[in-house]
């Protein structure tokens, strides 16, 4: 089940430059950083995450055109059980199962549903505990 946007992320060739144009843009800094790889902003009242990313980190087939480089990932509580449900009905795999950093427990995958859609879901630590305090308040 998807339980909430966790992250969106976009890919570019500058990333010192997308760095610059989002934190002009945003009004506030990154608050993590890979070295020549990736950048992220907390975003909102609810710290959605906004990436950065380096394009030559981009899946394979990813194409360089408008709306085709972005990825939403939707937060699941199971991801490879997720990600085999998705390709038994149907979808075709975009990205596989990825580990973001060893030990940290966040990991992506990204499926092309059967319209031609990506489909990114990852388990996010950060998301679970933003959202604690909603879930046990229901």
């Amino acid at each position: 089940m998807l339980r909430g946007m966790a992250t969106t992320t976009y890919y570019a060739d500058d990333l010192t430059a997308a760095k610059d144009w989002y934190a002009a843009f945003l009004g506030i800094a990154p608050y993590f950083e890979v070295p020549g790889g990736y950048y992220e902003f907390r975003v909102g009242p609810l710290q959605a995450e906004l990436g950065i990313i380096n394009r030559a980190y981009a899946p394979a087939g990813a194409h360089h055109a408008p709306g085709g480089g972005g990825v939403v990932f939707w937060q699941v509580d199971d991801l490879a059980a997720t990600h085999a449900r998705l390709l038994e009905l149907g979808a075709t795999e975009y990205e596989p199962i990825t580990e973001r950093g060893e030990g940290t427990g966040f990991a992506t995958a990204a499926v092309l549903d059967p319209f031609g859609n990506v489909l990114g879901i990852m388990t996010n630590p950060h998301f679970v505990a933003m959202t604690a305090p909603l879930a046990a308040a229901r």
